[in-house]
C-alpha cells in the first residue's frame, strides 16, 4: 500500500445521506455541504451540487431535478453519487493541480458486499487512484477521541441522516456493529406525517428539518417552546400557518426515537459481559447530527442506566476520524478495507 506517498492528495470522505464532509490531509475539513445534486434534465447536465442544490429543494422548475444520491447510508443513484464525489474532490483540491487522490470513505457497518463495491466503484470513477473503506462508527470513535486500540470496550452511537450506527469497539476491531435505518431523515418524515394528520398541513423536507432543530427533543424540556409553521392545507390547497409546540414535535418523534433507544438496548444485551462492564464504567458516546437533538443523551442515560456523552463536534466526528486514520498507516491497515 502506497498511502504515504507525498506526491498525491490523501482525502477522507464522510459520504453521508444528509451531508458530505471532505478532509484533505494537511488541511483539515475543506468541504461540509448537503449531499444533493441538481440536474438540468433539458440540457442533461449538472446544475448545482451541495449547498447550492439544497437551496433549490422544493423550488425548482420541471426541468431541474434535485436528487439525493445517498439513501439509508448507501448509494441510491450512482450517476449522481459520482458527479457529487467528483465535484467535492475538485473543490477540496482548490487551486492546486489535482493528481489522482487516494480516498478513504466512511460506510455503515452493515452494508452488503455489493453496496461496498458500489461505493468503491464510484470513488474510482471520480478519478481516485486508490479507494479504501472504513466503518463509520470506527471513524467516529477515533474522531471523538476514544481509545479504540485499548483492550477495553468503547461504545459509539452515530446518528446520521439515513442510519443510526451502533458499535462496540475493542483493540481496533468492531466487536458489535449494527446499522439501523432510522435516523435524522426518519425524524423529518415523522414530523411531516404528524402535521399532515393532526394539523391538515403539508410541509416540505427543509421545513421539517427546521422544526426538528428548533422544537425537537427526546424528553420534556424545562421551558416550553413554540413556533409558527407555514405550509399548504391538505384538502383546500391554500397556504396556511399553524402554531405548534415542542410537545407535539416530541409526540411526532416518538416512534423513531423508540427504535433508536431499543437498538442501543439490544446492543448492550448482545455484547460479552466483560465489555459491558467497561461500557458501564466509560459510558457511551453520541456522534452525528442526531446527537444534537435536545435531551437525547438524557433519555438514553435514563433508559440504559449508563453515562452518555455527546462528542465535542458530533457532526464532523466521522470525517475527522477518517482523516486521522489517513495519517496513521498501521491503524489504516487494521481498520480499512
Amino acid at each position: 500500500m502506497s498511502f504515504m506517498s507525498s506526491f498525491a492528495t490523501d482525502v477522507a470522505i464522510d459520504l453521508g445521506t444528509a451531508n458530505t464532509c471532505v478532509f484533505a490531509r494537511g488541511r483539515g475539513i475543506v468541504v461540509n455541504e448537503p449531499s444533493i445534486v441538481a440536474f438540468n434534465t433539458a440540457k442533461g447536465e449538472v446544475e448545482a451540487v451541495g449547498q447550492e442544490a439544497y437551496e433549490m429543494l422544493g423550488r425548482t422548475p420541471p426541468n431541474i431535478k434535485a436528487v439525493r444520491p445517498m439513501k439509508d447510508g448507501v448509494i441510491a443513484d450512482f450517476e449522481a453519487a459520482e458527479q457529487m464525489l467528483a465535484h467535492f474532490i475538485r473543490k477540496a483540491a482548490g487551486k492546486r493541480p489535482m493528481l489522482r487522490p487516494r480516498l478513504l470513505i466512511g460506510v455503515p457497518p452493515e452494508i452488503t458486499p455489493v453496496e461496498r463495491r458500489a461505493v468503491k466503484d464510484s470513488g474510482f470513477r471520480a478519478k481516485a487512484s486508490e479507494v479504501h473503506l472504513v466503518d463509520e462508527p470506527m471513524a467516529a470513535a477515533i474522531g471523538a477521541g476514544l481509545p479504540v486500540s485499548d483492550p477495553a470496550g468503547n461504545m459509539i452511537v452515530d446518528i446520521g441522516g439515513g442510519t443510526t450506527d451502533i458499535a462496540v469497539i475493542s483493540m481496533a476491531g468492531t466487536v458489535y456493529g449494527r446499522s439501523l435505518r432510522v435516523a435524522g431523515d426518519a425524524m423529518n418524515e415523522a414530523i411531516i406525517n404528524y402535521l399532515k394528520k393532526s394539523c391538515n398541513l403539508l410541509i416540505g423536507e427543509r421545513t421539517a428539518e427546521q422544526i426538528k432543530w428548533e422544537l425537537g427533543s427526546a424528553s420534556p424540556l424545562d421551558e416550553a417552546l413554540k413556533m409558527e409553521v407555514k405550509g399548504r392545507h391538505v384538502s383546500q390547497g391554500v397556504p396556511r400557518t399553524v402554531m405548534i409546540c415542542d410537545q407535539q414535535v416530541r409526540e411526532a418523534l416518538g416512534e423513531p426515537l423508540r427504535q433508536i433507544v431499543q437498538a442501543v438496548r439490544d446492543a448492550l444485551e448482545r455484547i460479552p459481559p466483560e465489555l459491558c462492564a467497561d461500557i458501564y464504567d466509560r459510558g457511551m458516546v453520541l456522534t452525528g447530527g442526531g446527537a444534537m437533538l435536545r435531551n437525547l443523551d438524557r433519555r438514553l442515560s435514563e433508559e440504559t442506566g449508563l453515562p452518555v456523552l455527546v462528542a465535542e463536534n458530533p457532526l464532523t466526528s466521522v470525517v475527522v476520524g477518517a482523516g486521522m486514520i489517513l495519517t496513521d498507516l498501521p491503524l489504516l491497515r487494521k481498520v480499512a478495507s
